[in-house]
């Protein structure tokens, strides 16, 4: 058992943990993330498929995101690392009236924060995508700056940059007890050591709400399942990612499914994933059969030339969710020097970055009006009254 004192403890060497890591050591601070799994992003991060967009409806969502799209499209200019990154955007696609109402409606607080994004009729949509099926389309939104990267070549980026300006970063350690007193978090005990800091800052993904208890704080956060795949590569037909968010119903005894989502990766593969409806709760990530056939039926249903194509592989991760659909961040009432950054509602690896810059504010003290701003609609406290309708 060894004793060691740090300026913060982040739990959670995932997608937000990891570039917050980056952020805090770039600040001048002096950060330990603890992490149960065996290396970084081992969690959630590799399973998540890799889009990166600001095409949200929730204010803060579309803030943070934008932030995040400026990391992901300039590291490697500015550091050198290739993490993936491809500026293909993203299509929201219309096959009935009721998506059309709900895309256009989302433009105008889109573009009321500054996003890039136009609906196009079906002739123009099609220019974009000439590949989509044209029985029934009506249009859709693209927004041109949106994009993917690589979720494991990223967090490898991230880790190397933060270890560089001094971070530490403990794997293969869970966090047992928090050190409180006085009302103060003081540190964490692991099952291997104990570690002090006047700052913690809960990341730790589908297990947030587990860590949080160990503090004493209850969050409103439920992991639910979500499956993926990857096919064969082909050659480059398809570049922007596409997103249907028709739902389809279940029949008796036939898992249904909200939404799902595909793009071409840089390597030539088709990467995609679905909603399942009814959520599939809790922490099992083992694959199903029920998968494949049902995402199957729905990509090929606009896209036929998919059909073909054979899938290599599926996995399954964890969406940590929240009751609106948006994250949990910022302190908490009692129990000074804790810090929620959970309940990514599925989307830890777009958020991550730009979710760093404003906790790298808060916690340095140095919040400017913005990030009080975006903060505040974040916190444990709001009414979790609407829904994020893009989540």
């Amino acid at each position: 058992m060894s004793d060691h004192t740090y300026d913060v403890i982040i739990i959670g060497a995932g997608s937000v943990g990891t570039p917050l890591a980056w952020q805090l050591a770039e600040a001048g601070l002096k950060p330990l993330v603890i992490e149960r799994f065996a290396s970084v992003g081992q969690g959630s991060n590799k399973e998540a498929i890799g889009g990166i967009r600001a095409t949200h409806s929730d204010v803060a969502k579309i803030s943070i995101c934008l932030k995040s799209l400026e990391i992901f499209s300039t590291w490697k200019e500015t550091y050198g690392d290739d993490i993936g990154w491809l500026q293909g955007g993203y299509t929201f696609v219309a096959y009935r009236e009721r998506e059309e109402k709900t895309l256009k409606d989302l433009l105008v607080i889109q573009k009321k924060y500054g996003l890039d994004i136009d609906w196009y009729d079906k002739d123009a949509f099609l220019e974009i995508i000439p590949s989509l099926n044209h029985d029934g389309l009506i249009g859709g939104t693209f927004s041109p700056g949106d994009g993917s990267a690589s979720p494991m070549l990223s967090a490898l980026a991230f880790e190397r940059r933060a270890k560089q300006l001094g971070a530490e970063f403990h794997y293969h350690e869970a966090v047992a007890a928090f050190v409180r007193e006085n009302g103060s978090v003081m540190g964490v005990v692991t099952d291997k050591g104990s570690y002090f800091a006047p700052v913690v800052v809960n990341a730790a993904g589908g297990w947030a709400k587990e860590v949080a208890a160990l503090a004493g704080v209850d969050v409103p956060v439920q992991p639910d399942s979500h499956e993926a795949g990857i096919t064969e590569p082909v050659a480059q037909f398809l570049r922007p990612m596409v997103v249907d968010i028709r739902p389809v119903e279940a029949a008796p005894g036939v898992a249904g499914s909200a939404n799902y989502y595909f793009y071409q990766h840089h390597t030539g593969q088709i990467v995609f994933c679905i909603t399942p409806n009814p959520a599939i709760i809790g922490q099992d990530r083992r694959e199903t059969s029920v998968f494949l056939p049902q995402v199957s039926r729905r990509m090929i249903g606009i896209m036929p030339c998919l059909r073909n194509l054979k899938v290599r592989r599926t996995w399954r991760g964890l969406y940590p969710m929240t009751p609106d659909g948006a994250p949990i961040v910022g302190e908490v009432e009692g129990l000074k020097g804790y810090i929620n950054a959970v309940g990514m509602c599925g989307q830890g690896y777009m958020l991550g970055p730009g979710l760093a810059v404003y906790l790298r504010q808060l916690i340095t003290g140095a919040l400017d009006d913005n990030a009080r701003e975006v903060l505040g609609k974040l916190s444990l406290y709001r009414e979790f009254a609407s829904t994020e309708k893009l989540k």
